[in-house]
């Protein structure tokens, strides 16, 4: 069995990853990582870190974008022409990215600090 490694570049300040299953704290290690499905769309990407990932550094917590500021993910994502679609599918997408994202199931990410 082969072990992968990958390295993640993480704010210092950001909590320690919970344990899987545990209560989400937002370390941001599973998005980091690789973006979810909803991820995969809002970067455009299906590796690495997701775009739509956003540091707070008052609550000391990365949070979803899509989440906490959907209309800047939006727009960063939508073609120049259709970025004035940002405005009004920005509510519609912070109420349905707490489902797609399954915010507050819990952390379901195996990845494990390595030192």
């Amino acid at each position: 069995m082969r072990i992968q490694h990958q390295i993640i570049h993480i704010e210092p300040a950001a909590l320690a990853k919970p344990a899987f299953g545990a209560p989400c704290n937002g370390c941001g290690v599973c998005c980091l990582a690789e973006p979810c499905p909803l991820g995969m769309v809002l970067s455009g990407k299906r590796s690495g870190a997701c775009d739509a990932l956003v540091w707070v550094p008052t609550g000391v917590h990365y949070r979803c974008g899509a989440l906490v500021e959907p209309r800047a993910v939006l727009q960063r994502r939508l073609p120049n022409g259709l970025r004035w679609l940002g405005r009004r599918l920005a509510p519609l997408l912070g109420r349905l990215a707490q489902r797609w994202i399954a915010a507050g199931i819990g952390c379901d990410c195996k990845l494990a600090p390595h030192d």
